[in-house]
């Protein structure tokens, strides 16, 4: 294929967007640039929601030998147009004794904040609404937003069951932001760069067909496995889904909503998935990166959105297998088990920096750096799950029948 034809290709959004500014005066044309990202991020993301919780239903469907969504339209995909009208026509219901501005707030702050987390989400080469230097500090403070938003409808529906829930979100979200932090700060440090957009570039070499990603090191495998759990811990996705345990508290936080405004909360909860699934995208699998050499002729944006695609059936995929945990179990984990790999993750990942000083770039060093690294963590990982398995004293369970 042409260069300059696979160059156009990978850029062809880029071109259309500069094209279309370009028909406004000079003196507009960045504030019209800035329009269209901004209307591009709006009508991507979403409409990926809208198809993902297609494929969630009918692959939950078939995991539970049922056909899921079939009915509306050629075989059910057109059953998200179906919720849109069902939640814009349904009737919208108050509590008498909620605070009613706080009620109607908090879902809104909620899909604000998370769409604001898009705007330093690199999709393809060039392809980033704010190219900022402190990208990953941008996207994790406005991500703390989403523990306010949760909070606020708890709260405010003047229910005790969405009360408990709310703090029961508040609680998870704050015990594993901790451990998503530090499991992030690795890359951070290898690249020495909070910029997202310098983070892909710094892996994007190859040796032989394979590519640099954080991914193939033992601290970045460590990380990135981290930064999974944490993940689906902070978007209340399966088994980490307490805050809305219908058997224990009816819907949780959003007990007392209907509607669109609980539309809202659960396009929210669908665009956080994604938008944490894309930035372990960004620090772990080399972003817009292609994972063989020969396929780089393959348009960046493909890549990043088909390795979002493999993210969001992992997800499914748990959500049909894992079991929900309980409260003290969810605790225990990221307190007692998370944490510390974490931080001797950090410390591992500074050791694969001075060994690889220490031992040159040979052959034998890096095979040395590598063993020695992974034996750590695995070692870690060995001890922490013994000690906690001895700690939980696990017993037949035992069934008591009321008379």
């Amino acid at each position: 294929m042409n260069p300059g034809m696979i160059t156009n290709l990978d850029q062809i959004f880029v071109i259309l967007q500069h094209r279309v500014a370009g028909l406004f005066p000079p003196l507009f044309q960045p504030l019209v640039a800035m329009i269209l990202g901004v209307l591009g991020i709006i009508a991507v993301f979403p409409g990926i929601f809208a198809l993902t919780t297609v494929l969630e239903r009918k692959g939950l469907g078939r995991m539970q030998n049922r056909l899921g969504p079939n009915r509306v339209g050629p075989f059910g995909f057109l059953q998200p147009i179906a919720d849109a009208i069902k939640s814009l026509t349904k009737e919208d219901i108050v509590p008498r004794t909620a605070d009613e501005i706080v009620h109607f707030l908090a879902p809104v702050v909620l899909v604000v904040a998370i769409f604001l987390g898009y705007a330093v989400l690199p999709v393809g080469r060039n392809m980033v609404l704010l190219n900022i230097d402190a990208g990953i500090l941008f996207f994790f403070a406005i991500g703390a937003t989403a523990e306010l938003s949760i909070f606020m409808a708890g709260w405010s529906s003047r229910n005790k069951y969405s009360l408990l829930g709310a703090m029961r979100a508040v609680a998870q979200m704050i015990s594993y932001e901790v451990p998503l932090l530090l499991s992030a700060v690795v890359a951070i440090m290898m690249t020495g760069s909070l910029a997202p957009t310098v983070i892909v570039q710094a892996q994007s070499g190859f040796t032989g067909i394979l590519p640099h990603w954080y991914v193939f090191t033992p601290w970045g495998f460590a990380g990135f496995a981290l930064f999974v759990v944490a993940a689906l811990a902070e978007t209340n996705r399966s088994p980490f889904d307490l805050p809305e345990g219908e058997s224990e508290l009816v819907a949780g936080y959003f007990t007392e909503y209907s509607g669109f405004k609980f539309a809202l909360f659960f396009l929210g909860e669908y665009l956080g998935m994604m938008s944490i699934a894309g930035y372990g995208i960004t620090l772990f699998l080399g972003g817009w990166g292609a994972p063989f050499s020969f396929l780089e002729f393959i348009p960046s944006w493909a890549w990043f959105f088909g390795k979002l695609f493999l993210a969001i059936c992992f997800f499914i995929w748990l959500r049909g297998t894992l079991p929900r945990l309980r409260q003290d179990q969810l605790m225990n984990f990221a307190w007692k088990f998370m944490l510390p790999l974490s931080l001797l993750n950090l410390g591992v990942a500074a050791s694969w920096r001075f060994l690889g000083e220490w031992l040159g770039t040979g052959l034998t060093g890096e095979i040395v750096r590598w063993l020695a690294c992974a034996a750590v963590l695995l070692l870690a990982y060995v001890l922490l799950a013994r000690v906690l398995l001895r700690r939980q004293k696990i017993s037949p369970r035992s069934y008591r029948y009321a008379d």
